[in-house]
């Protein structure tokens, strides 16, 4: 019996107990951690592309300050309009909206509010808003991929049942003081599966995708020097090409549109979108030069640079004169001026 259990857990993929751990009366949520670290990542990233491109070191972090909380109020207002029926029907808590560490983050408001926040940022600084989104992208794509690890501790966006041997096992979870179910912030007492168990793990079918596509976007924008937003426009078009597979994958709920879900048309018109930005910002010529990249301060620091060195060119030609003034002295001193006081 133990042997027939261990053979079946090894064949499948066991899902994490809880996704959430208490620090004293402070929760600790796995889906919160993978956003955070995800963030932190993409940050890093573009900030070390950003530099090798030519621009000034610490600008990813400056506009990022701008970007992410826009970015995150995006995400969850897609969330929250597309599914409504989460939270404003009755039998639900419209204040739930507001509880983004439970989960739910759209990535097309997102991207949407969070390239708002980074275009304010970007026009303070004085720095193109196409070059800095091509040295974020595969730090968007890595962060995205990061953050689906929540959706594994959420026991959340998978799809069907499947026989295959990376089936992921679902688990009942349950509240530890009341036992009654919590799917969220629950245990998994026991390891009772869900009926459909094992199903096919869409989220990890999703990580996997968003890491070739970081994959791809570097290695074109290194063969083929991509600039005015290409590369960011090649990261669009290859997320949302393999959003629209996994997305009819999944069978969480979802409204639909003429029998397709509806973030299958989002990916659909947003693929569209970023392959006729590609044709057409190709047409812009090779990248942007590096001096176009550097942020206002950074030119003003340029050019007190550039005006230093001629600060001793200065002090010398004005020492030349007084060297002068010395030899004429000394050549006076033997000459007829030096002698007129004894002829007087």
């Amino acid at each position: 019996m133990y042997s027939a259990s261990a053979a079946a857990f090894l064949a499948t993929i066991p899902s994490p107990d809880r996704g959430v751990w208490h620090l004293g009366p402070i929760p600790l949520r796995a889906y919160a951690l993978c956003i955070i670290v995800g963030i932190v990542v993409a940050i890093w990233w573009g900030e070390r592309r950003w530099v090798a491109r030519g621009g000034t070191k610490g600008t990813v972090i400056d506009v990022a300050v701008f970007a992410v909380p826009f970015g995150l109020v995006g995400g969850r207002l897609y969330h929250v309009i597309t599914d409504p029926e989460l939270y404003f029907v009755p039998g639900k808590n419209p204040w739930n909206a507001f509880a983004i560490w439970d989960g739910g983050l759209g990535i097309w408001g997102a991207i949407a509010l969070g390239g708002v926040g980074a275009w304010i940022a970007c026009r303070r600084k004085g720095i193109p808003l196409p070059a800095f989104a091509d040295a974020i992208a595969p730090g968007i794509v890595t962060a995205q991929a990061i953050g689906r690890i929540g959706n594994y501790f959420n026991q959340e966006l998978y799809g069907a049942h499947t026989d295959l041997p990376w089936g992921l096992e679902i688990y009942q979870r349950f509240d530890p003081v009341t036992g009654a179910p919590d799917t969220l912030s629950g245990v998994a007492t026991g390891h009772i599966p869900l009926p459909d168990s094992p199903v096919h793990p869409t989220f990890l079918y999703e990580l996997i995708w968003n890491l070739l596509v970081a994959l791809v976007v570097v290695w074109a924008d290194r063969r083929f020097k991509l600039g005015h937003g290409r590369a960011f426009a090649l990261y669009v078009a290859g997320y949302t090409l393999g959003r629209c597979w996994i997305e009819l994958m999944r069978t969480d709920t979802a409204n639909h549109i003429l029998g397709l879900r509806v973030n299958v048309w989002t990916a659909i018109l947003v693929f569209l979108g970023a392959v006729i930005f590609m044709i057409v910002a190709k047409r812009r010529g090779p990248r942007e030069a590096p001096e176009t990249l550097r942020s206002k301060g950074d030119e003003r620091a340029a050019e007190e640079a550039a005006e230093t060195p001629e600060a001793p060119a200065a002090d010398s030609y004005s020492a030349e004169p007084e060297s002068r003034d010395e030899i004429k002295v000394d050549a006076g001193s033997s000459g007829p001026d030096s002698e007129q006081p004894e002829k007087s």
